[in-house]
């Protein structure tokens, strides 16, 4: 395996049920780990949902293989952030391939 590729420096991050004092729930956001990654370019994507056009960037994240890595963390690099939709290890288990979409107004 080479280290080559893997240049982008990036938190992943994980969601958190907070309780508030007066009641209720909120989510948050806390970072989980900093990995090192390799980031493909995103492509695009329009779709017509409900009537209406929406926008879809994609982009896949490879980074060394962990197990605490799941579908719906957030993987945040500069001012980029993505949604993970799904962590697919290779046969190896020495890769992680993260499936993701952009998050708009995280």
């Amino acid at each position: 395996m080479r280290a080559g590729p893997l240049r982008h420096h990036c938190a992943i991050h994980k969601a958190e049920q907070i309780t508030r004092p007066g009641g209720g729930r909120v989510e948050s956001w806390t970072e989980l780990v900093k990995v090192w990654a390799e980031i493909t370019l995103p492509s695009g994507r329009v779709a017509v949902a409900a009537d209406q056009l929406t926008a879809e960037i994609t982009a896949e994240i490879r980074i060394r293989y962990r197990t605490d890595i799941s579908a719906g963390m957030r993987v945040i690099h500069k001012s980029s952030t993505y949604k993970v939709e799904a962590a697919l290890a290779d046969n190896d288990q020495t890769m992680l391939r993260l499936l993701c979409s952009n998050v708009v107004n995280p």
